[in-house]
């Protein structure tokens, strides 16, 4: 199975944001190449926010690029076999966390947002994973920043997106 019939296959699983996630599987009907960053039209992204329990906190990145807190995530890669898969790797290399693990249940949440040409639109699917008891963050090159920060002051430090996918990680916990 190719990761662009995993995405669909995931997405019609998807039950929360029927009208963004219709937006998703039209678009992955009309691009077949729409997994990937060279699809013009945009292409879909995988992210996953690295998160605490035990310590009531979430590990956000300082985008390097967007000078933004967010979560870790990025572009999916050829050798990605699954939506899943490459939200996790992402996520364990821009936190240098070994051990991370997806939240069961599929994504999160969808965010669907605008970026600069030649591409429009990031399609994020947005996963949560859990870090292993003591986990220690490392910084990679593409964060100028990375941090742990309690529940209740990411609203206070990262953007809408951020906030609702915090809030709708832990309905899910």
């Amino acid at each position: 199975m190719s990761l662009h019939d995993d995405a669909v296959l995931v997405l019609k699983e998807y039950e929360d944001q029927p009208e963004l996630r219709d937006v998703y599987l039209e678009h992955l009907a009309a691009h077949p190449d729409g997994m990937y960053k060279p699809c013009g039209a945009g292409h879909l992204t995988g992210s996953a926010l690295v998160i605490d329990p035990s310590r009531g906190q979430v590990l956000l990145t300082l985008h390097k690029k967007l000078g933004m807190w967010l979560q870790m995530g990025g572009h999916c890669e050829p050798d990605d076999v699954t939506l899943e898969a490459a939200a996790l790797r992402e996520a364990t290399e821009e936190s240098g966390i070994a051990g991370l693990t997806l939240l069961p249940g599929g994504p999160v949440r969808l965010d669907r947002h605008p970026i600069p040409a030649p591409c429009h639109w990031h399609l994020d699917v947005q996963y949560a994973a859990l870090a292993p008891a003591g986990a220690a963050a490392e910084i990679s090159e593409e964060s100028l920043d990375l941090r742990w920060f309690p529940y209740e002051q990411v609203a206070g430090v990262a953007d809408t997106s951020v906030v609702r996918l915090v809030e709708s990680t832990l309905a899910r916990l």
